[in-house]
């Protein structure tokens, strides 16, 4: 498909055609040529694209309602073709992605049913609720296609195709689906394919799966964004809240940044098991209220010891779905270009941030450089170079 990688959005009607004769004249020449569909390349879709792209006999489509987009996703290199013709995408395809927003899968994969989908043909999503999209599959004529819920449960700080990387699923749990009727021989080729995204593949019903992702993810975001909410009232009174809670608030709550619209549909969708997980923490939360108005030391030190026992077995440089903080703090002296000169120090060693922020939080000493780290390999690395260099690196 070279001769399409580079071609403008202007041409999409026109290679619409070429490419479909193509895809014929190849799959009678061989027959095992594989066509995955991505619907919707952004942060996750791009990142399963470029893990499949220029595999052995794979070519990797994108689609979206926009011809920007898809002049973006060739001039990007992310996919082989790119079109803003859905049925195409998806009648050609042998594996389909639904990488869209969980308020929108229904819908997609409603639309899916309507067409002449290719007999064994695998559609899957990647939404991280799965019983709602599940029980929809189940009700739709597919056909002879099969449909296999999927999670990647990995991320970025930053979103669109832009921030997608080859290496994103690398050692990330990607969770599948299937459910007692779904063919054995369905999953294997579906595990596979998403073998080249080098991510651990886990297998759960949809319900479970659901129950533990909203109480590590879900309930998480809700408990942040209703702390936010608490602090920011307080801080209608006293404008001092906003300035103190630099820092370590900042970072234990930064999760309450997360997209709202895509938040809105991820909680509805999953609201019966949220409302059980609600409950659960109010009755969390009274057991501490029940500690406080006894001043029972010994009951508070055993719930900070229980916690830190379990917390210390979770894997700490395992991906999830909470993304991990890796930030170092600099104090950085008044001179011109020092910032800079940190920053190309990190550079000419190959180590590479994130995101930087100066802080000037603190009388005794200028600012304050926050660094910001992809992973804990990265930041070890810094605060070593760093404080070799002379300078005064902290957590």
């Amino acid at each position: 498909m070279s001769e399409f990688r580079s071609a403008p959005a202007s041409r999409t009607r026109s290679l619409s055609r070429h490419w479909s004769k193509y895809c014929r004249k190849r799959r009678c020449k061989d027959n095992f040529m594989t066509t995955v569909a991505i619907f919707g390349v952004g942060l996750i879709g791009g990142s399963i694209a470029l893990s499949l792209k220029g595999k052995p006999d794979m070519t990797v489509v994108g689609h979206s309602n926009r011809s920007s987009s898809v002049e973006k996703y060739m001039q990007r290199g992310v996919v082989d073709y790119a079109t803003t013709s859905k049925r195409e995408a998806a009648e050609q395809a042998d594996f389909i992605f639904l990488c869209v927003p969980v308020g929108n899968l229904e819908e997609n994969l409603r639309e899916l049913s309507e067409y002449k989908l290719k007999p064994g043909c695998i559609i899957t999503d990647v939404g991280s609720t799965k019983a709602t999209i599940t029980a929809c599959a189940r009700t739709l004529d597919l056909g002879e296609a099969i449909f296999i819920g999927g999670h990647p449960m990995a991320g970025s700080e930053r979103s669109g195709v832009e921030a997608a990387s080859y290496h994103l699923l690398e050692n990330a749990y990607y969770v599948l689906t299937p459910d007692e009727s779904t063919p054995t021989e369905a999953v294997d080729r579906l595990k596979a394919l998403l073998a080249w995204t080098r991510a651990n593949i886990v297998m759960v019903d949809a319900e479970s799966h659901d129950e533990i992702v909203g109480a590590i993810s879900h309930l998480p975001h809700m408990i942040a964004v209703s702390l936010v909410n608490q602090v920011r009232g307080y801080n209608e009174k006293n404008g001092l809240y906003e300035s103190l809670a630099a820092g370590g608030f900042r970072d234990i709550t930064r999760i309450a940044s997360g997209d709202p619209t895509i938040w809105r549909d991820i909680l509805i969708n999953n609201r019966t098991v949220l409302l059980g997980l609600l409950r659960d923490w109010s009755a969390e939360t009274a057991k501490f209220a029940d500690m406080l108005e006894r001043a029972d030391g010994n009951a508070i030190k055993e719930a900070f010891e229980s916690a830190g026992a379990f917390r210390s077995r979770m894997p700490e440089r395992r991906k999830g779905m909470i993304l991990s903080a890796y930030d170092c703090y600099v104090d950085i002296p008044d001179h011109p270009g020092i910032v800079g000169k940190i920053t190309s120090e990190l550079g000419n060693n190959r180590i590479n941030l994130s995101n930087l922020q100066i802080i000037e939080s603190r009388e005794d000493v200028p600012g304050i450089l926050r660094l910001s780290f992809r992973s804990q390999e990265a930041l070890d690395q810094a605060m070593l170079l760093l404080g070799n260099s002379g300078y005064d690196v902290h957590m």
